[in-house]
């Protein structure tokens, strides 16, 4: 796998550009691999389900989207191409949109999500408008390029497993090498091909690890003001509760909460403990109607060859915006 840190940022090396081509072919193999089309990429039996059927994925939706932040071209990109600020609830269900298809949606919808998104990467690029971390002002940057795709998905993938172990009994080593052997299908979906990617969890952790500590990453002033508005709920009638933003900001390595400018103190100690010792007492008790998100369900109904319910549907527009997940025939 090549180096996590960008030696010239102020250059794009279009080899790394993920093409449509290149997309089609990991998506003709992953097709050739599929039993059942209605179980889509993965199915009931996999981690993958399990993992991320659980509502506690939210709890880490907030630190994925900050560390996502910290990469510059995703920073620039968002706050030039996208309504995260003025309507962060249409950002957090056009993410989660996309997510829960290609996990739970059918094979057929779940390579047109991944069609789709390609698609609306190649409208995403431009110039970095002041220097950042090891990128020059006025450098290019581009969605589909590879080095980024590949930490929006690391963001992704290492968050749902710490949300997952904040309420629920740590994953063992096997489930977490098993965990990240099935993402590497969902990190095709995204154009990523296996061989540009960490061979193991180790590995993948360590990737991470040093991304953390590279200047391919780096916040500046409206990287920060984005991340306060997320956190504080701004532009949405959402307002994250005191120990949300504490877990969110103690997740973070230690040098994002420096440069974010988030405390973290006594107080915000308190509530991460406090959240620690309730939530999964909480949680354990909840039913599994609420408990597992809408697209699970809808999944589960599909297979089972019947409609959604509506309870199904109402947590579909909780975390999707819509009744029923996309790209359906």
């Amino acid at each position: 796998m090549e180096s996590a840190s960008i030696t010239d940022p102020s250059l794009v090396d279009p080899s790394k550009i993920v093409a449509r081509a290149d997309l089609e072919s990991l998506l003709a193999a992953i097709d050739r691999d599929v039993t059942n089309p209605d179980a889509g990429i993965f199915g009931p039996d996999s981690i993958t389900w399990r993992i991320n059927r659980e509502a506690a994925l939210f709890l880490g939706a907030g630190r994925a989207a900050l560390l996502q932040l910290a990469h510059p071209w995703v920073a620039v990109a968002l706050n030039q191409h996208s309504s995260l600020l003025s309507k962060p609830i249409t950002r957090f269900h056009n993410t989660f949109r996309i997510v829960f298809t290609t996990i739970f949606g059918s094979t057929p919808q779940v390579l047109a999500a991944a069609r789709s998104l390609h698609q609306l990467h190649t409208r995403i690029r431009g110039r970095i408008p002041a220097p950042v971390a090891s990128y020059s002002q006025g450098s290019r940057y581009e969605a589909n390029y590879l080095p980024a795709l590949r930490w929006v998905y690391a963001t992704l993938v290492q968050s749902a497993v710490l949300a997952y172990e904040f309420v629920l009994p740590p994953l063992t080593s096997g489930q977490r090498e098993a965990y990240y052997a099935e993402s590497k299908s969902l990190a095709a979906l995204f154009g990523i091909p296996a061989e540009a990617l960490p061979a193991n969890w180790t590995s993948f952790m360590t990737y991470i690890a040093e991304m953390c500590d590279s200047s391919a990453l780096g916040i500046d002033a409206q990287a920060r003001v984005m991340a306060h508005a997320l956190l504080s709920g701004s532009g949405s009638r959402v307002h994250l509760p005191h120990w949300y933003r504490a877990l969110t900001t103690q997740c973070l390595p230690p040098r994002f909460r420096n440069e974010f400018d988030l405390s973290f103190g006594p107080a915000e100690e308190r509530a991460v403990l406090l959240a620690r010792r309730r939530l999964p007492r909480i949680y354990s008790r909840l039913p599994k109607s609420i408990r597992f998100v809408g697209p699970y369900h809808q999944a589960l109904a599909r297979l089972a060859q019947r409609q959604p319910g509506l309870l199904t549907r109402a947590s579909n527009r909780f975390w999707i915006g819509q009744p029923l997940l996309p790209f359906d025939s």
